[in-house]
């Protein structure tokens, strides 16, 4: 284990320049941020604190429009990390309604899911770090004409009631939100080299990616598990 760490670390050291480590690390130290806000949203939904409503969607989308728009200038680094923080809270509120209808199914579902989407997303997440530069940036183009595609199919299965089409989706959705991390990743690295120091922005890629997957995951395991009961 520690020969195969040592030389992890090797491979990450010299394929990636300093600046964009330092990077990195404050991207990733975002993400784990965000994501903790997320889980508070999510427990505060599950225990009745503050239900997700329209309300709680507008305030989420408030502040993402909020983080948008306000330009990183090296000074306001406090300011649009109160945006993102309150933008993962009510993301994690958003998800309760789901994860009360998991938990109803069976709870160890929801432990499943995140350790499926941080196995997933690390894994991938090292794939992209230790790959050639540039190597996977052409996947940007095929990941967005492949959703356009998914979402046509989700919009036409509206009238065809197809489980088949829809369980299809679910799994195609999960390897096109796995290619995003690898996608997201390396866009990261090429767009700081270039100058642009946003981690918090370059954060949030990464957060909705992670919330995609762990979604995804949600839903393929409880219908896995809904259909083992109906056949039981």
């Amino acid at each position: 284990m520690a020969p195969t760490i040592h030389s992890f670390m090797n491979s990450f050291t010299n394929k990636l320049e300093s600046p964009v480590r330092k990077h990195l690390k404050n991207v990733y130290g975002c993400l784990s941020l965000s994501t903790l806000s997320a889980a508070f949203g999510a427990y505060v939904h599950l225990h009745a604190i503050f239900q997700a409503s329209f309300l709680t969607t507008c305030l989420a989308f408030g502040l993402l429009i909020a983080l948008v728009l306000t330009p990183d200038n090296g000074k306001n680094h406090s300011l649009r990390l109160g945006y993102f923080l309150g933008f993962s809270f009510f993301t994690g509120i958003g998800l309760g309604p789901l994860l009360s209808v998991v938990i109803a199914v069976d709870p160890s579902i929801v432990m499943t899911a995140l350790i499926g989407t941080s196995v997933l997303f690390v894994s991938f997440s090292i794939s992209s770090l230790l790959s050639e530069r540039g190597q996977w940036l052409y996947l940007g183009g095929i990941l967005i004409s492949a959703m356009n595609l998914l979402m046509f199919f989700s919009l036409a299965n509206l009238f065809f009631r197809s489980n088949l089409i829809y369980q299809l989706n679910l799994y195609i959705g999960l390897m096109l939100m796995c290619g995003y991390i690898i996608y997201d990743t390396q866009h990261i690295i090429e767009k700081n080299r270039m100058g642009n120091k946003d981690f918090i922005a370059h954060a949030l890629d990464l957060f909705l990616d992670l919330v995609h997957v762990f979604r995804h995951l949600l839903i393929l395991l409880t219908k896995k598990e809904e259909d083992k009961k109906r056949k039981q």
